[in-house]
């Protein structure tokens, strides 16, 4: 219902990508939603007794101010719904807050009106529906501060006290029960000093238990928020230590390829076959270890968010360039690659060489595990304010026991390492990851022996939206890395 308050929420972030919302934040997109979700089921509540006390226990009540007042309470909804959904998601953040609170103060101030409103047409004080200001406590307790609780709890008193003061001296008329109460009670002194006593006391302290916890809960919230944010930086930091030992170790690496390949070459002198042997060796392995550390090296930037670049760019463009980067061709096993995506598909709001480089693990994973003949299919369409991106093959599939740790660093199929020995296990890890910073869900639907689909979601690019929105410099001593040829090392 809220979905444009919330993004836009999240989208006030200094980050290029969605973060967590702050709790108050993200408290209050909560209240508003749940409250106005409760007050329709309330109207539908209130109609549903208002037909069984006229039609069913026939008692004697004015069923048009009952129902006048059941609509009032479905207007009000109403409008609180439509302003939270076409106005208040426009206004900065600061203000949201401040609106946010205001609007729950309101709307429980109004329930208590109009509960109050509904017992005076229908009994007062004999009316055992009274205790329903409990609910309204209960519920200021959980979505309010306690200061703000023990106020509403004081307008339910004074409301409910006032009430039977006027019924009591005549001053509004009282509608009573007659089917359902013997006597004309909100005319009996010491009945209505007992029950407005019991009312009050239960009143302040379901306001005064209810705070209690709910105070406790938040306090655990909030601990459990900075825990987990130290473990965010505490990730981050691990990320970049990675990055920077992964980074000097390709160098170094890169160097020790260099040299075997000039021994290879023959040009430092002839070798015999049996030194030629371990050498070539030598060098294969050197370049599965680069490739290796190629891919650690992109998965610590991309998980410390390193190099990146936010902008509006066509799907369809970049799907093109993915497979051009890529060296392993699908017509070399006779693989048919299907493209189908509408030309009327929005632009996505995405880095786009995190992107490409996702495009490109996951075509060239269907492309090396789909036998000759097979077929790989690339799909997008429109989907709310997303994009949904489905890349699906005819391959070898992925065991049901392997689907849940599919996407975990280090971890192959058993299918994939016997199709392809050589293999990271980090490509899956890092589709995962470049999905998640971009706010999106990904996940696989796979049979053993009939293929494989790789869903996924991004975000799509506001309206008229086509030009860099943010970068974040990369330092120094990590230069972007654009090769592509680790992802063709990549599997389940």
């Amino acid at each position: 219902m809220l979905n444009n308050f919330s993004k836009t929420l999240q989208g006030l972030e200094t980050s290029p990508y969605p973060k967590e919302p702050a709790i108050g934040e993200a408290e209050l997109i909560a209240r508003i939603n749940w409250l106005i979700r409760l007050r329709w089921i309330a109207v539908v509540g209130v109609l549903f007794i208002i037909w069984l006390t006229h039609n069913v226990l026939d008692l004697n009540l004015p069923i048009l101010s009952l129902t006048l007042i059941a609509i009032f309470l479905a207007l009000y909804n109403f409008c609180f719904w439509f302003y939270a959904r076409y106005f208040m998601f426009k206004k900065t953040s600061a203000v949201l807050v401040k609106i946010a609170g205001r609007m729950v103060d309101f709307q429980i101030f109004l329930d208590l009106l109009s509960l109050t409103l509904l017992l005076h047409f229908s009994g007062g004080v004999e009316n055992p529906f009274i205790f329903y200001f409990i609910f309204h406590m209960i519920i200021a307790s959980i979505l309010l501060s306690a200061r703000a609780s023990y106020f509403q709890a004081t307008i339910a008193t004074i409301l409910f006290v006032l009430l039977v003061t006027l019924e009591y001296n005549d001053i509004i008329p009282h509608y009573c029960l007659t089917r359902y109460i013997g006597a004309d009670l909100h005319k009996n002194k010491l009945y209505i000093m007992g029950i407005s006593g019991v009312f009050i006391t239960t009143i302040y302290l379901s306001v005064f238990m209810a705070t209690s916890i709910s105070k406790k809960l938040r306090e655990k919230e909030r601990l459990l928020h900075e825990a987990n944010n130290d473990l965010k930086d505490q990730d981050r930091l691990k990320s970049e230590y990675v990055l920077r030992v992964a980074h000097d170790l390709k160098s170094d690496l890169a160097t020790v390829q260099s040299c075997l390949k000039v021994v290879i070459e023959g040009m430092v002198g002839k070798v015999n076959e049996k030194q030629f042997d371990m050498i070539q060796r030598a060098e294969r392995r050197t370049f599965n270890l680069i490739h290796f550390v190629k891919d650690l090296l992109n998965l610590s930037r991309i998980k410390a968010r390193r190099d990146v670049q936010i902008t509006s760019f066509s799907l369809q463009e970049l799907i093109s360039e993915a497979i051009e980067t890529t060296h392993i061709r699908p017509d070399s096993k006779n693989i048919t690659l299907q493209i189908n995506i509408p030309p009327s598909l929005p632009m996505v709001n995405a880095d786009k060489t995190n992107l490409e480089h996702l495009f490109i693990n996951l075509i060239i994973n269907a492309v090396k595990y789909t036998p000759q003949k097979g077929r790989v299919q690339i799909e997008a369409e429109e989907e709310g304010n997303q994009i949904l991106v489905k890349i699906s093959d005819t391959g070898i599939g992925i065991p049901a026991s392997d689907i849940p740790k599919i996407f975990d660093e280090f971890y192959r199929a058993e299918n994939a390492q016997s199709v392809e020995k050589d293999g990271t296990g980090l490509g899956l890890a890092i589709v995962k990851y470049i999905v998640q910073i971009h706010g999106g869900k990904i996940w696989v639907e796979s049979e053993e022996g009939k293929g494989s689909c790789f869903s996924f979601t991004l975000p799509k690019a506001p309206a008229g939206m086509n030009k860099r929105l943010f970068i974040r410099d990369q330092p120094e001593h990590t230069p972007p890395v654009r090769d592509s040829s680790n992802a063709s090392r990549e599997g389940y």
